[in-house]
């Protein structure tokens, strides 16, 4: 007892001691400075913070512009990645941003004497932010694709038949004294699956520096093929937009000239073209390149002097093989269908694309009659063309026409309406289909997007959609090019559509082309910088829809719209627009007006006449008041604006659009802050955006929806003042309320998501009247009296048990912070375990604790049996930490400390240690670690107490703990870290463990 007395009294003594030397302390570090220096320090602290906020406020929204470019840049057709030395910059700066936070505390809480102290540590950390606002990139910069140097693995299906021809272009490939091959054949004979599969084979083989892959469109455009090329090869800082051709060419063939050794593969080329014109100089044997093409044509092969190989159609055998292999398996056992299976399997010709299209259509009909008429269907068609490519568009529209339902044909041909090989996001694809009408007006927008999946999943199951992913990991679609000709012979017809999408238009099409009967036209993707009214015929009379996004569209002529009185969907979405003309005002059919992301446009006309408009998208605009008339517009169901600059809601206006179902605010603009007296009559809203200006208002507006019994289904809220971004589809954002103590309404609305910034006045994250407590993902931030996530006591007054549904939790930057959760005094180890059921952080997969100085043990060993499921533990800047996994002094009492203790943590995979100057064991002495998943351990920073790494056992068996490791492990640390390690208990375990140590020194410290 009297040991840990003179140990209090000692710690107190300590604690006393630094409130009066931290600032003689603070004194003496700046005696370097200068007098007149430090004097002014002293007299203009105040004017230091402000500079200090205003250097930091533009920081932040550099950092935000940039990831807003790079968010937008997903849905290109060309799927860019951001670079990495931009990546490395934004995570540089969001680390800035966390270290300004802390020395503002510093600075605002600080005592007088180390007023210059501080004013020299605002300054310092202003100018730091300054250097990394001067370096930030551009926004050429950055949306540059940087992947891989030799490039990124293209997706593609099983090869069934052709491996002939594969074999043998890859045997040209290896042989020197073949440059240029020409692979032919018809469309759909799988000409392009089989270069996927060598790409993906040449990046493996790693015998050339680089694989480049470009899509070459019907429409041959020399300067498209260039910015393609110029884009694989990543060359989007020195590449120049503009320009004549040939300047380009000069500079693309120098680029290729030193790219290295490579293989160029040109996909889909229709005509034969100049490769000096383009900039693609001839492979020889002093650069060891090569160049790939396909094609329709053998004559393109012949005329750029390639080597000639033809990709022939499947043998019988082959095709029935594929065939059977798509159509289902109960179609396999059905032998009554086989005597009608067999010839609709020959009049698919052996292309692949045909024979997967049509049994795709027939797969799961066991109905004899639908299988005879769609082999008749196939005769007849098939019949009436005699060129070999249109017999395949002819077959192919039988599985278009086996489509029963006419709003699934209309969602199909929608499809093509994008360019050519576009990867279409499948949320935006959708979206468009509602904005069209082909979804029906279902009551609730949630239930028209679950049936947009119905006809998206119908759509691939038929193989007319190919199934796909982006680079950033998002779901899309595409058409293959020759189904995309199939539907573009559909829209020539019924509905007549004029499509010229992504083919570099500098200009409108020529007056001729706009035929009076024109339904739809779709000129996304183009260079089009002004519109004139001189292109257009006198009337659109039937013009319904009309797609102009992604063009850098400066000038919309005044009258343009005057003759177009059936116009429906207008989209002008990512154009460089800084106004609309009057005349939109004259679209009174007008449902969807889509202008999100025109950075420029700041200001709208009237808009009370278009009484008919459903869907309104202003987001990331700059306007800055409200358009006037929007209160007319009562059949609004969607109104996204999401702006900065707007400067107010105008009270009485969302009382009004009683019908929204969709209603987005920037949630970081006060001045935009939701009232729930306004909110209340939106009894069909399900997807929200905005901010409350406290929590009180929020709690208004969740006590209105327990009343009209409506759940919200997707939301982002911010209450108060600090912000950050949603991670989930339900989350909601807690900031600068110092008074707030945890009191928050949220049943009927489920959470996934809590953030909680600056509430100083929080003592635990739950108590008796929390309704959070179910959250998925918690992040809690700058809250100074947070003392532990949750007691003990909570366990015992609730009847369900808190955080049992949470997966990530993530603590920074809280002092006060000593345990997750709180034992109450006279509880001990036995009754803690009982206390703390298995329900509690029983899905927990994450945890991150940062800055939290009064933590010394991070997870207590009672505590584990309910972190089963934990997989990542990232811990850093936390200085009193001592241990990570806590010992049970029970255990070492009445066994003694040489007692051997497991540790059981089967799932985890990541244990990621940084800046822990009193880090001494990452469990006890005495204790082995069970955990097999595990595949990183990374120490950096000041860890230099650790002086062991604990020994393992396998999760099955016995085994020798200290002469095991788990099968995937890497230890990731600094050179003198290893080498200053203890072995001393067991040094066989060194022999292990040295295999499996690299050099982190450089690397990120990523949780």
């Amino acid at each position: 007892m009297s040991k840990v007395y003179h140990k209090f009294s000692s710690i107190q003594s300590t604690d006393i001691a630094m409130e009066y030397v931290e600032p003689v302390v603070g004194i003496a570090n700046c005696l370097g400075t200068p007098v007149c220096k430090y004097l002014q320090y002293h007299r203009k602290l105040n004017d230091y913070v402000r500079n200090f906020n205003r250097i930091r406020e533009e920081l932040n929204c550099k950092m935000e512009e940039i990831e807003l470019q790079l968010k937008a840049e997903l849905f290109r057709p060309l799927g860019k990645i951001p670079k990495k030395g931009v990546e490395i910059w934004l995570k540089a700066v969001k680390e800035m941003i966390r270290e300004a936070q802390f020395v503002e505390n510093k600075a605002s809480n600080g005592r007088y004497l180390c007023r210059a102290c501080n004013g020299k540590l605002v300054d310092e950390k202003t100018r730091e932010m300054k250097e990394f606002l001067d370096k930030a990139p551009n926004a050429s910069e950055g949306l540059a694709m940087d992947g891989p140097s030799g490039g990124l693995p293209l997706p593609t299906s099983e090869l069934v038949g052709e491996e002939a021809a594969r074999k043998e272009i890859w045997a040209c490939l290896m042989q020197e004294e073949v440059k240029e091959i020409g692979v032919w054949g018809m469309g759909g004979v799988g000409k392009t699956t089989i270069m996927k599969h060598i790409h993906n084979d040449l990046l493996k083989e790693q015998r050339f520096e680089r694989v480049i892959w470009v899509t070459i469109s019907k429409e041959f455009n020399v300067m498209k093929v260039q910015d393609d090329i110029a884009a694989a090869l990543k060359l989007n800082e020195d590449w120049p937009r503009e320009g004549d051709k040939l300047r380009r060419a000069a500079i693309l063939s120098e680029m290729l000239k030193n790219a290295g050794k490579h293989v160029l593969i040109l996909d889909d080329v229709w005509d034969e073209f100049s490769r000096e014109e383009v900039g693609i100089p001839e492979p020889s044997d002093s650069n060891g390149c090569k160049l790939v093409l396909t094609t329709r044509s053998e004559h393109v092969c012949k005329f750029m002097g390639c080597k000639v190989i033809k990709v022939k159609p499947l043998s019988g055998q082959q095709a029935l093989t594929l065939f059977l292999s798509k159509v289902g398996p109960n179609i396999v056992q059905n032998q009554t269908l086989m005597p009608i299976l067999r010839p609709v399997v020959e009049e698919c010709a052996g292309l692949p694309l045909t024979i997967v299209v049509v049994a795709g259509t027939l797969k799961g009909e066991e109905d004899p009659l639908i299988w005879k008429n769609a082999l008749r269907e196939l005769k007849e068609r098939i019949g009436k063309v005699k060129e070999a490519e249109d017999k395949v568009i002819e077959s192919l529209k039988v599985s278009f026409n086996h489509l029963k339902d006419e709003k699934m044909k209309h969602c199909f041909l929608h499809c093509a309406l994008y360019p050519e090989d576009f990867q279409i996001w499948k949320y935006g694809l959708i979206e468009c289909w509602i904005e069209e009408g082909f979804i029906d007006d279902m009551g609730t927008r949630q239930e028209m997007k679950e049936k947009g999946h119905v006809i998206l999943k119908k759509l691939e199951e038929n193989c007319l959609l190919e199934n796909t992913t982006n680079v950033n990991g998002q779901p899309c679609v595409k058409m293959h090019d020759a189904v995309r000709e199939m539907a573009l012979s559909i829209t020539r017809m019924n509905p007549r559509c004029m499509i010229q999408a992504g083919l570099q238009l500098e200009e409108l099409p020529e007056k001729e082309q706009w035929s009076p009967d024109i339904e739809k036209v779709s000129l996304m993707y183009n260079s089009i910088s002004e519109i004139s009214i001189d292109v257009l015929p006198t009337k659109c009379q039937l013009l319904t829809t009309l797609l102009l996004q992604e063009n850098p569209i400066k000038k919309i002529s005044n009258s343009f719209f005057i003759n177009m009185p059936c116009l429906s969907v207008l989209n002008l979405s990512s154009t460089k627009i800084k106004s609309l003309p009057n005349s939109i005002s004259e679209l009174k059919n007008l449902t969807t007006l889509l202008l999100s992301g025109c950075y420029e446009l700041r200001a709208l006309p009237c808009l009370s006449m278009l009484q008919e408009l459903k869907k309104l998208d202003l987001s990331w605009t700059r306007i800055e008041e409200v358009p006037e008339g929007m209160d007319m517009l009562i059949k609004l169901r969607y109104l996204d604006v999401q702006v900065f600059t707007l400067k107010e809601i105008p009270a009485g206006l969302l009382p009004k659009l009683v019908h929204l179902q969709h209603l987005g605010f920037h949630k970081d603009n006060k001045r935009t802050s939701l009232k729930a007296e306004e909110m209340e009559p939106l009894k069909k809203l399900e997807n929200l955006t905005g901010h409350f200006e406290d929590v009180s208002e929020f709690s208004k507006f969740i006590s209105s929806m327990q009343q009209s019994k409506k759940n919200l289904i997707k939301y982002d809220l911010q209450l108060g003042s600090s912000f950050m971004r949603a991670t989930r589809d339900k989350t909601v954002t807690i900031g600068g309320f110092h008074d707030w103590e945890g009191e928050l309404i949220m049943h009927p609305i489920e959470i996934q998501q809590l953030n909680i910034l600056k509430c100083h006045n929080l003592r635990s994250l739950v108590n008796d009247n929390s309704s959070f407590k179910n959250a998925i993902g918690l992040r809690v931030w700058w809250c100074e009296g947070i003392e532990c996530v949750v007691s003990l006591s909570s366990f015992a007054s609730s009847s369900a048990h808190p955080f049992q549904s949470l997966e990530m939790l993530d603590l920074s930057e809280l002092p006060k912070l000593s345990a997750l959760i709180m034992k109450d005094e006279g509880i001990g180890p036995a009754t803690t375990s009982t206390l703390a059921p298995s329900a509690a952080f029983s899905h927990l997969k994450e945890i991150t604790i940062d800055s939290c100085s009064s933590m010394k043990t991070l997870l207590p060993h009672w505590l584990l049996p309910n972190l089963q499921n934990l997989e990542v533990i990232s811990v850093s800047h936390c200085d009193k930490v001592a241990e990570i996994l806590g010992a049970p002094t029970s255990e070492v009492e009445e066994k003694g400390s040489d007692a051997l203790i497991k540790f059981h943590l089967p799932k985890l995979r990541k244990l990621k240690l940084w800046r822990l100057p009193n880090l001494t064991s990452i469990c006890s002495k005495s204790g082995v670690m069970v955990c097999d998943s595990l595949q990183v351990i990374q120490v950096a920073g000041d860890c230099y107490k650790l002086k062991r790494i604990p020994p393992f056992v396998p999760l099955v068996g016995n085994g020798q703990p200290f002469a095991y490791a788990p099968p995937s492990l890497t230890i990731r640390s600094w050179k003198e870290w290893w080498e200053w390690l203890e072995w001393d208990d067991h040094p066989n375990f060194k022999n292990v463990l040295q295999p499996l140590w690299k050099d982190g020194r450089y690397e990120p410290f990523i949780a």
